[in-house]
C-alpha cells in the first residue's frame, strides 16, 4: 500500500487549493480513505473521510462547506478541493487509508497507511 501526496503550496486567504492523493498496491475505493492534516504544535487532526462500507464522507467542522472529498476510482486517487482558505488551515496535510468498515471514522490512530505529506501555507 503506498500513497503520494501532492498539491500544496502559497496560497492567499480566500483562494483554493487541490490535493491529490494517488494510491498504489490497493484499490482505493475498498478501503476507508481520508485527510488528515498537522499545524506546528498540534496534534494531527481528521479533516474529511470516507468510509469503504457506503462512500458516506465526514468533514471537521471546521472544513464543513468550504472542502470537498472526492475519489477518482479510474485513477485510484484521492482529492481534496479546499476553497475559502483561511490562515488557521495552514498545516501539512497527509492522506491515509485503512481497511476500516462502517462509519467515515475520522481518527489518525485508526489509519495504517499514510502518504508523505504536503504543506500547504495560507498567508497575504
Amino acid at each position: 500500500v503506498q500513497l503520494q501526496a501532492s498539491g500544496g503550496g502559497l496560497v492567499q486567504p480566500g483562494g483554493s487549493l487541490r490535493l491529490s492523493c494517488a494510491a498504489s498496491g490497493f484499490t482505493l475505493d475498498e478501503y476507508a480513505i481520508g485527510w488528515f492534516r498537522q499545524a506546528p504544535g498540534k496534534e494531527r487532526e481528521g479533516v474529511s473521510c470516507i468510509s469503504s462500507s457506503d462512500g458516506s464522507t465526514y468533514y471537521a467542522d471546521s472544513v464543513k462547506d468550504r472542502f470537498t472529498i472526492s475519489r477518482d476510482n479510474a485513477k485510484n486517487t484521492l482529492y481534496l478541493q479546499m476553497n475559502s482558505l483561511k490562515p488557521e488551515d495552514t498545516a501539512v496535510y497527509y492522506c491515509a487509508a485503512d481497511a476500516l468498515v462502517g462509519a467515515p471514522l475520522c481518527y489518525a490512530n485508526l489509519y495504517d497507511h499514510w502518504g508523505q505529506g504536503t504543506l500547504v501555507t495560507v498567508s497575504s
